[in-house]
């Protein structure tokens, strides 16, 4: 079957709620040539994956597919090129990414690990049930916006906060250090704030993100409308979940759009995330604008108006040390792929090095 042909194009409008668009049509058409199906990836799995096509979702293999670039390797999000019958099916070609939302992994070889494809919003889901780490919500955001996706954030589990006022200061917090970003907070547990972000991801791809514990399989039941995730309480003691998803899984929502429900991270790592990092530290990049130097570090530097902006309280202290510290590992894990900026971190160094050993000389001269 061709799928450039009149009766392919209203087969394939059974992938519109999955996203599937004129654009996305245009660049399948020389798959459509050779008789290849379109589909969207929904699971993967140990080599394989299930792909949701104009025929029904078919199980493929991925053995054409997976390089030695784990920045290719097939995800749940991508849209593909699959056979159109016999056993095994396989995928054959993906298409180009139009986001990737991608984290470093653990190893020392930083490598990449792609969570999501082709998503639009990056819903960072935070538990009241437990006291907000924001340095960990700078982080997602500097992976969101890098990503291309619209970051939002929502706040869960709101029913355990009684006082309005709390709550209202929780939030404020939030929106401090997300400038830009909605802040929504829901219950899923009973269906308050739910309408809000069902209008604001009822289009396109969400992908749901969050630690283990966050309330992400109550929050992704609630959007997708049935009990499509396993759900279990948090541990008490520390309000952590139990990895109750262990896949990444798409799920289409009965208003429109579908939803991207991810594992729990632990880790967060950044991963070339340079111009999210910037995104997300918004303000600071702001001041940093009327600095008297143009490389200004925002440390002792004369003249420097981040510092002058923290010591009138106009900038928090956290805020100016999360933002070194991101830019900091994101700089390493660059540098060890780009030869030039490693020559350019050790030079630094150096500078620095000699600006230090010649202020100190001159001290003990003074003190001569």
């Amino acid at each position: 079957m061709n799928f450039l042909d009149g009766s392919s194009v209203s087969s394939s409008r059974a992938l519109d709620p999955y996203g599937w668009d004129a654009d996305w049509q245009g660049e399948f058409a020389p798959y459509a040539e050779r008789g290849l199906l379109p589909g969207r990836v929904v699971r993967v799995d140990r080599g394989q994956c299930d792909v949701v096509t104009p025929v029904g979702t078919v199980r493929a293999d991925t053995a054409f597919v997976t390089p030695n670039d784990p920045m290719r390797i097939v995800c749940t999000g991508d849209w593909a090129a699959v056979d159109p019958g016999g056993t095994p099916r396989y995928v054959w070609a993906l298409l180009p990414r139009r986001t990737a939302f991608v984290r470093s992994t653990s190893s020392k070889r930083s490598d990449g690990q792609i969570l999501a494809a082709n998503v639009d919003h990056a819903v960072i889901a935070l538990s009241l049930a437990v006291e907000l780490d924001l340095g960990r919500v700078e982080r997602f955001l500097a992976l969101a916006w890098e990503s291309g996706a619209q970051p939002v954030v929502v706040l869960t589990k709101a029913d355990l906060v009684a006082d309005p006022v709390t709550l209202a200061h929780l939030v404020q917090d939030v929106e401090t250090t997300a400038p830009g970003v909605p802040v929504l907070t829901v219950s899923a547990l009973y269906d308050e704030g739910l309408d809000v972000l069902r209008a604001l991801v009822g289009t396109g791809t969400a992908v749901l993100l969050g630690q283990s514990g966050a309330g992400k399989s109550t929050l992704a039941n609630a959007l997708v409308g049935e009990e499509v995730m396993d759900v279990r309480a948090a541990r008490d003691v520390d309000g952590k979940g139990r990895h109750t998803t262990t896949t990444r899984n798409l799920l289409p929502m009965p208003g429109g759009g579908v939803l991207i429900d991810t594992p729990g991270l632990r880790g967060v790592g950044l991963f070339d995330a340079g111009s999210g990092v910037g995104q997300v530290f918004s303000d600071v990049e702001e001041l940093a604008r009327d600095c008297r130097f143009p490389d200004c570090a925002h440390d002792t530097e004369p003249g420097c108006a981040v510092r002058s902006a923290v010591d009138s309280g106009e900038l928090p202290h956290r805020r100016l040390d999360s933002y070194r510290k991101l830019m900091r590992e994101n700089q390493r894990i660059v540098a060890k792929t780009d030869a030039r900026l490693r020559a350019e971190i050790k030079r630094d160094w150096k500078r620095k090095g000699a600006e230090g050993r010649a202020a100190a000389q001159a001290k003990r001269g003074r003190w001569s």
